[in-house]
């Protein structure tokens, strides 16, 4: 009996680190200025699937085609600067990043002023604004989504999106 019960038990535990390892919470930050910029998001896998485009895994999102920029809960952008971000004029705070992908090789990066969201609640009346981002095709394709906040110098960074076959990015400057 106590050998059942350790051996369900052990299937459970590794069953549920298996289904949550999916698409594992992730990380990324930087400080620009003395200030800190973080975004908060899930990590999903390529796992053999065709992602944008038409029949992409994306295209099966209620909101498509704004995706929530990573998988699970919405990914979330805690800012301690003032932020420009292209065009965009970002106050310091707590925000929600989406990323419309109509156009796989052409995406725009949202910005929403709601925040604590799962991540297919969008709302396009929250929208702070839309900014274009730069677009280039890595030489492989890339299993895992990634975010990177970098420091590009003085009061200036960067904000990148990896995943399949598709990296965008745009600069910010930190007031």
């Amino acid at each position: 009996m106590t050998k059942s019960v350790l051996l369900c038990a052990a299937f459970a535990i590794t069953a549920s680190l298996s289904f949550a390892q999916k698409s594992p919470p992730a990380d990324t930050s930087v400080t620009i200025a003395g200030k800190s910029i973080t975004i908060k998001y899930s990590a999903p896998s390529v796992r053999g699937r065709k992602i944008f485009g038409d029949g992409g895994q994306l295209s099966k999102d209620p909101h498509y085609p704004v995706w929530r920029a990573g998988a699970n809960a919405a990914t979330a952008l805690h800012t301690d600067a003032d932020l420009d971000i292209g065009d965009l004029h970002v106050p310091a705070g707590d925000y929600t990043l989406f990323v419309n992908v109509t156009d796989p090789d052409h995406w725009d990066l949202i910005v929403s002023k709601a925040t604590k969201e799962w991540g297919l609640a969008y709302n396009k009346d929250m929208d702070l604004g839309h900014v274009k981002m730069d677009m280039s095709k890595p030489p492989a394709l890339l299993e895992v989504y990634k975010m990177t906040l970098s420091s590009a110098g003085g009061n200036s960074g960067k904000l990148q999106l990896e995943w399949e076959n598709h990296a965008a990015s745009v600069s910010f400057t930190a007031k």
